[in-house]
């Protein structure tokens, strides 16, 4: 039988590492046929940038946790696709625990439970702080928002901290003008959490406010004000975060100033984006100007984005200056994608690739630039992929040698439909050709023929690009 620990009593320490080793590892997970290969270019990008997991350390801090933590603990590795951690008919932990299928945040806890919680916010522990205020914060109760406003008063800054944490995820209106007081709190921890808060509620009020603590001493806190004014769907701001992204002396505030310009849509900092993406020395600022000129889909800079598709020594950065040239729909920059196609990272020659697919595509009569076909022999199967998915955009029989070439020695599947489809939209529909893919061993390949002979246009793959900076800082 299973022993349920009063909250003040859990090994929060012990649990916190093990929850935050164990998120460390998580991989965004989609499902379906259609993303698998878009979904393994995520996994790609999330592994390269993840740390490694330190299992000595994991399994360390798990032995002899509490079950029920450990079962929440066990929920951050459950992904987001089809299942979840407890769908197999008997795992470590059914013996002793059973967790619902439902959201936990969200259940309503009787109001015994709810004193514990609130309880929780004082503890000393980080853990039990973290729970009871993720617990209290899926709650919609206007008693809970009032519980949490008057903690914001509390002597000590941990609870204020965790109380601006908790109405930031409950979001409730009432709680506004007490979180704008909270923006002047002596507690770094306490500025941010209420700033970030605000940008969850979204409410005018708080902007002015807001764009004060663009100057506060603390990082964390200008942050924190800087991505919730992105949110808030306002050019008032325009100007101020303008100065941000070019002056503050921290990266990641002028990182996050960039995505709430690009969020913003705010074509009038386009000019002083590129100069950003031209001369800032972190690369990822320069990546995120990047995504923002692309997000506003203007093209006042295409010049910087071409520049830095060419010249810029990070991949991320020039990886995402291909995105958005294809989409601020410049035209003008196939010849800078093409000559791009030589690139020494792949997921620069993929993206390129699918830029040029993109820009090329909506031409009748266009012409397939140089160095698209050489991709079709890229040692990159995702490079191929897009390589073949943007030939059949462009649809141009000059490339149908090369294309049959391709599909005669082409080994992945996915990539072999994409050939067929580019093959068919370039007129490669003689009787020979179709009769050896009709014929072909490959259901997939027969599959793409019949549809493509069928007038479906359709039919995958149909390669994404995946080259955006998250759209959060």
């Amino acid at each position: 039988m299973l022993m349920v620990m009063p909250v003040g009593q859990i090994n929060g320490v012990m649990m916190l590492r093990v929850i935050g080793v164990i998120s460390a590892a998580v991989l965004f997970t989609a499902d379906g046929g259609e993303t698998r290969a878009a979904t393994a270019k995520v996994h790609e990008r999330v592994a390269e940038q993840a740390p490694p997991l330190d299992v000595v350390a994991l399994l360390t801090a798990a032995r002899g946790a509490p079950p029920l933590i450990c079962a929440f603990a066990a929920q951050s590795v459950r992904g987001f696709g089809w299942g979840n951690w407890n769908d197999a008919p008997s795992t470590p932990l059914a013996a002793v625990v059973a967790m619902p299928d439902r959201e936990v945040g969200n259940a309503t806890f009787p109001p015994a439970d709810v004193d514990r919680l609130f309880e929780g916010l004082a503890s000393a522990d980080p853990c039990v702080r973290e729970l009871s205020v993720r617990l209290l914060g899926g709650q919609k109760s206007e008693s809970i928002a009032s519980a949490f406003v008057t903690r914001l008063g509390a002597t000590d800054a941990p609870t204020r901290e965790a109380a601006a944490f908790g109405l930031g995820l409950s979001q409730p209106a009432t709680a506004v003008s007490p979180l704008i007081q909270s923006l002047r709190d002596a507690a770094a921890g306490v500025r941010a959490n209420s700033a970030w808060a605000l940008g969850r509620i979204q409410d005018g009020r708080a902007l002015a406010p807001l764009v004060g603590l663009f100057r506060d001493e603390s990082e964390k806190v200008r942050q924190a004000a800087v991505v919730a004014t992105g949110r808030m769907d306002s050019a008032s701001a325009v100007a101020a975060l303008m100065r941000v992204v070019q002056n503050d002396p921290a990266p990641s505030v002028r990182r996050s100033a960039a995505w709430a310009l690009g969020q913003l849509e705010s074509r009038e900092a386009a000019d002083v984006l590129a100069g950003v993406l031209t001369r800032d020395n972190d690369a990822k600022v320069r990546e995120m100007s990047a995504w923002a000129l692309g997000h506003m889909e203007g093209r006042n800079g295409r010049t910087a984005l071409a520049n830095a598709l060419s010249k810029d020594a990070d991949d991320g950065v020039r990886e995402t200056a291909a995105w958005a040239l294809a989409q601020i729909e410049d035209r003008s920059a196939v010849d800078a994608l093409a000559a791009a196609t030589a690139d020494h990272s792949a997921r620069v020659r993929g993206t390129v690739a699918w830029a040029i697919g993109q820009l090329r595509g909506d031409d009748e009569g266009s012409r397939v630039p140089p160095g698209l076909l050489r991709l079709l022999k890229d040692e990159s199967e995702d490079v191929r992929l897009k390589a073949a998915w943007s030939l059949g955009q462009i649809g141009d029989a000059s490339a149908l040698g090369a294309i049959q070439d391709a599909l005669k020695q082409e080994q992945s599947s996915q990539v072999r439909r994409a050939l067929v489809r580019a093959l068919i939209k370039s007129g490669g529909r003689s009787e020979q050709t179709m009769t050896e893919l009709l014929n072909s061993s490959d259901p997939k390949v027969r599959e793409s023929a019949v549809r493509g002979l069928a007038g479906h246009n359709s039919f995958n793959p149909w390669p994404w690009p995946w080259p955006r900076p998250r759209p959060f800082p």
